[in-house]
């Protein structure tokens, strides 16, 4: 299965962001309450649209941006 598949970027969506297919979830919010420490079974139970494979799509997607992107740390 090709995780990809379950993004799409659609300007009429979301302004453009990727969300999960056929929903109007944006991954950055998938994203935002994994990192504060929501499970994916309250993520599943909160969105009955969303599935196991759309959250490991999420994830490898920000990964492989993560792959493809050049990051610098930056001293404040």
């Amino acid at each position: 299965m090709n995780y990809f598949d379950r993004i799409e970027w659609d300007p009429r969506i979301c302004n453009g962001k990727p969300v999960i297919k056929g929903t109007r979830i944006p991954l950055s919010l998938l994203l935002e309450q994994i990192a504060e420490g929501e499970s994916w079974e309250a993520l599943l139970t909160d969105y009955p649209e969303l599935t196991r494979a759309d959250i490991q799509a999420t994830l490898f997607f920000a990964q492989a941006n993560i792959d493809h992107a050049d990051i610098r740390h930056v001293h404040a």
